[in-house]
């Protein structure tokens, strides 16, 4: 009966740290996005989830290690919701469907939850190995996202097309979000959009 009580008491240690590990990774992947590597404090990021500053070393082993499970997380999220976007079409549309959604004014306006590539791109070449490899990994997630949208996915043209896409996808939203002029960033997402989902002749 002790034994019994003994593992209960650690199943239910364990589920606490568990979520408690979540709550951080959660609050840490939103943080990056809305202010940058450099900007994610550990204090900032415990207080938004809830705990004591101290409750960090229990979870992580640095900063570095949160920052790069809060960039996969954010990457994962964003790959999520494109995979999700794909399979509510017909698989004619799934392209035109998630261009559409990246370039919307939803996606312009939500930084701290959208697409960790545009928000973090111009950051990354100064970032640990550790951060890097976790942002490389889930870049070439959405990458091949993409790349099985296209009619000849499987063929080399397929993930070239695809690689064209994201980039411009990612740069529009970039500069979209850069410049403090509506008029502009309307007009960048609609050009962008027109050349990405026009049939070609």
């Amino acid at each position: 009966m002790i034994h019994v009580m003994r593992k209960t008491s650690a199943n239910i240690r364990t589920a606490t740290k568990e979520a408690s590990h979540e709550r951080i990774v959660d609050a840490a992947a939103r943080a990056i996005r809305r202010s940058g590597y450099n900007g994610t404090g550990v204090a900032d990021i415990m207080k938004e989830a809830g705990l004591t500053h101290g409750a960090f070393y229990a979870h992580f082993e640095s900063r570095e290690a949160m920052l790069a499970e809060a960039a996969d997380r954010a990457g994962a999220d964003a790959n999520a919701l494109a995979a999700n976007i794909t399979a509510t079409v017909p698989p004619e549309q799934a392209l035109q469907a998630l261009v559409q959604v990246y370039l919307s004014k939803e996606h312009l306006a939500a930084i701290e939850t959208g697409c960790p590539i545009s928000a973090l791109g111009s950051e990354m070449p100064r970032q640990s190995p550790e951060v890097r490899s976790a942002a490389t990994r889930r870049i070439k997630e959405m990458i091949d996202l993409i790349a099985r949208q296209m009619p000849d996915w499987g063929q080399p043209s397929a993930h070239e097309r695809a690689l064209v896409t994201v980039a411009t996808m990612v740069g529009t939203l970039t500069l979209a979000r850069a410049v403090n002029d509506a008029a502009l960033s309307d007009a960048l997402c609609a050009a962008t959009l027109n050349q990405l989902t026009s049939p070609k002749v």
